[in-house]
């Protein structure tokens, strides 16, 4: 089998247009359109507009045996074949293949994106996923029918089943690296001991090659060994031990970069979701790429892998949810194609907040579907349920109606328009935490009407998906003692009182935090901005992402990822800092934040100015010193978040943390930035290989390479060697974009993210200085 990249030699326009470009895949058509107040999407996709969008590629096919692998189009995607239709996709998220005859053809490529509203999310459009060319010989093995299943993860036992176009024998070696460690040869199942292999674990991603020969036809899979099991006595057991999920939601798009799944960008975002604590991510609300999975499995990050955001009942008015009840066997088929050979992922979700599951029809669905996932694999099923969302749905509040989106469609028309939009689904309830605060939504999840609306999805799911459901885990554990609960989306605020249940009790395998990254869209649900950075607090245009994330849009981890890391057991203690220069103004509200504090103490001039300084940690009690001098001293509440009101001056804050007799269990320190202050260039690489990106921060430091968040600028950069994808800041407010060569800094920070054709150098001028940098190329 030969499996060519299609990503280079592409042209673009507007469907319907004569604006050709030449780019190359994948590719977000969205990313560069006008952000307006008349956009049908609006506040869900960061108000840009939407069209519909044509992609052309000549192409030469080798061989009688062909297809087309696309991995993704958004959205309604038709291909065509030298004027010929051969295949339509609706689904945006889900890989599909096409035939191709031998010869030289064109390839047309429509994606639809003009039905808006669609998503409650920026999807970005167009083929931002890769496209390959696969080349198959007469005889050969059918690349969708290959599996590998570990039986045994003890004695290291596989199956490898798989199915060849015509009888006969294949052989099948196990590879580890160039050695090889076993080879059989048979037809439809092979078996086989591995006694010497490791097995993948997060704590050691071990992986193996496969290698299946059938005459002419060479294949290759990776896989690694590992079991699951999940019951509510022993909890989620990954190769027999116990598991605790420290989970993160996160969107498919890649920040600065749009929805473009570019392979580096997508092991990039792993890893950094790995180094800050997470063991486990939630692919919200769709199915992940190819790239994302493969970088799980090498870095050892574990999947939830989920279906769809709606089943049969709309939350925007062209999203799926009319061909779901159709389509849902063929679309559960393509996931566990995708993803049966990756050993990261260890559960499917069915859904995002369908409140169909408070009904008998829904739940009937999802029996069905869960069956049909059970017989294609083995992993665990579950469906993220909004519990109060049920309720609510039940009475029939929040629920989708045609007059509701006429009447959306007509304001949007109305360029400035204040009517207000009727919001349904998930894009009610979350309108409702934002109005009403996070409690509200915890505690309405616990009324008894909540749970009598989720005892059905809960007795058919094997494992029960809580959206904002942890008030209920006690109560539930001794209610419902066979039941498995996964904290499918969560607060971050929770995360101290999560890990305290789950350490007792295994029926509790899990939590999702939303958002463990920033994303494009449902702009300013978690975004806390001051009049500073955004001159209005509307969420309208110049709104551009959500702001939720307990790491921001550049990669950069905020005050909440520093209690995360703190509840999660990963710090014994952290500072952050309420921003000292606005510490008292209104900021923007939202729901999905419960803090904006940074790990600085550098705010400059700011010298006298009251903040709120936050310790993170668990102890007795906790005291904090500046310059060595005792300034508060308080208990630690159960939460392990202690404030402490103090006038910012400059040099050195140090929490000291002791427990209950008196003993010190840990310090920490922050240290002010010293004058002058620098502009600083700082690539995440020195040096970079072929098919990589580079991502350089722009820092405003001192001379020690401090970070002075307290200073804003506006940056010029000018690239040599390579193009500049994007530039930009983790302002949730960002009028501008990320497709130009200029940037604000937000809290002393932007990012340039650089595609290199060769040795890279940059010059950043600003009104803080000038900065250079050089990143080698490694052919």
């Amino acid at each position: 089998m030969q499996k060519l990249s299609l990503n280079t030699a592409w042209r673009y326009a507007h469907l319907g247009h004569d604006d050709w470009q030449d780019i190359t895949l994948p590719h977000d058509a969205m990313l560069s359109e006008p952000r307006t107040a008349t956009s049908p999407g609006g506040t869900n996709i960061g108000w840009f507009a939407a069209e519909d969008y044509e992609y052309v590629r000549e192409l030469d096919v080798p061989g009688d045996h062909a297809y087309l692998a696309f991995e993704g189009v958004y959205h309604r995607a038709e291909v065509f074949v030298d004027g010929k239709r051969e295949a339509a996709h609706p689904n945006g998220y889900f890989p599909f293949t096409v035939p191709v005859e031998p010869g030289h053809h064109t390839l047309r490529v429509i994606a639809h994106n003009q039905d808006q509203p669609n998503s409650r999310w920026y999807t970005g459009a167009g083929i931002y996923r890769p496209v390959s060319l696969v080349c198959l010989p007469e005889k050969h093995i059918l690349p969708e029918s290959v599996a590998v299943r570990t039986l045994d993860a003890e004695n290291r036992e596989i199956s490898v089943t798989f199915t060849t176009s015509t009888p006969g024998r294949v052989r099948a070696d196990i590879l580890d690296g160039e050695n090889t460690l076993a080879s059989k040869e048979g037809e439809g199942e092979l078996r086989f001991m591995l006694p010497e292999a490791r097995l993948w674990s997060p704590e050691d991603p071990a992986l193996y090659t496969l290698r299946l020969t059938f005459h002419d036809d060479v294949q290759t899979v990776r896989f690694g060994i590992r079991t699951i099991a999940c019951d509510a006595k022993r909890g989620l057991l990954i190769n027999g031990e116990r598991v605790i999920l420290r989970g993160a939601c996160i969107h498919h798009d890649n920040g600065l970069l749009g929805a473009v799944a570019h392979p580096f960008a997508e092991r990039r975002k792993v890893a950094l979701l790995k180094k800050a604590g997470y063991n486990a991510i939630r692919s919200a609300h769709n199915p992940c790429s190819e790239a994302l999975l493969t970088a799980c499995d090498e870095l050892g990050m574990l999947v939830m892998d989920e279906y769809v955001d709606m089943w049969y009942i709309h939350k925007t008015q062209f999203d799926y949810a009319g061909y779901v009840e159709k389509n849902w066997k063929d679309d559960l088929k393509r996931i566990v194609i995708k993803d049966r050979n990756h050993p990261s992922v260890i559960l499917y979700s069915l859904g995002n907040e369908v409140s169909e599951t408070a009904q008998d029809k829904g739940i009937a669905l999802a029996r069905a579907m869960q069956d049909e996932l059970h017989a294609l694999d083995d992993r665990p099923v579950t469906c993220g349920v909004n519990i109060f969302f049920n309720f609510l749905s039940s009475m029939g509040f929040g629920v989708y109606s045609d007059d509701k989106a006429k009447k959306n469609a007509e304001n949007a028309k109305k360029e400035g328009s204040k009517a207000r939009k009727k919001a349904v689904g998930s894009e009610f309830i979350n309108n409702v935490a934002g109005l009403l605060g996070a409690g509200f939504m915890k505690f309405g999840a616990t009324l008894h009407g909540s749970d009598v609306k989720t005892r059905g999805i809960y007795a058919v799911t094997d494992v029960a998906g809580y959206n904002y459901g942890i008030n209920r885990y006690l109560k539930d554990l001794n209610k419902y003692p066979d039941r498995v609960i996964l904290g499918s989306e969560t607060f971050a605020s929770d995360a101290v009182a999560f890990m305290d249940i789950a350490r007792e009790h295994p029926a509790i395998i899990g939590d999702f935090v939303w958002t463990g990254m920033d994303h494009l869209g449902e702009t300013g649900i978690g975004a806390w901005e001051y009049a500073a950075y955004a001159p209005d607090f509307s969420h309208g245009p110049g709104w551009i992402t959500s702001g939720a994330g307990t790491i921001d849009l550049t990669g950069r981890e905020t005050g909440q990822m520093a209690y995360t890391q703190v509840a999660f057991g990963l710090s014994k203690v952290r500072i952050a800092v309420v921003p000292v220069p606005f510490a008292r103004e209104k900021h923007s509200p939202a729901a999905w934040r419960m803090t904006n504090a940074l790990e600085s103490w550098s705010w400059g001039e700011h010298e006298g100015k009251m903040t709120t300084v936050e310790v993170y940690a668990r102890g007795a009690s906790a005291v904090l010193l500046l310059n060595g001098k005792v300034i508060g001293r308080k208990q630690i509440p159960k939460d392990a978040r202690t404030l402490f009101d103090v006038t910012y001056a400059p040099g050195t804050l140090t929490a000291v943390i002791y427990d209950g007799d008196g003993k010190e269990i840990a310090r920490t320190s922050l240290v002010s930035a010293q004058l002058p202050s620098q502009l600083r260039l700082v690539p995440e690489k020195a040096e970079v290989h072929p098919g990589e990106l580079i991502y350089v921060r722009v820092q405003l430091t001192d001379t020690e390479g401090v970070l002075r968040p307290d200073l804003m600028d506006t940056i010029a950069l000018n690239v040599s060697g390579g193009k500049l994808l994007s530039f930009g800041n983790a302002c949730s407010y960002n009028a501008r974009g990320y497709l130009t060569d200029r940037s604000d800094t937000y809290y002393g920070e932007a990012l340039a993210i650089i595609e290199p054709q060769g040795p890279v150098d940059l010059t950043a001028t600003g009104r803080t200085g000038k900065a250079t940098c050089h990143i080698d190329w490694k052919a």
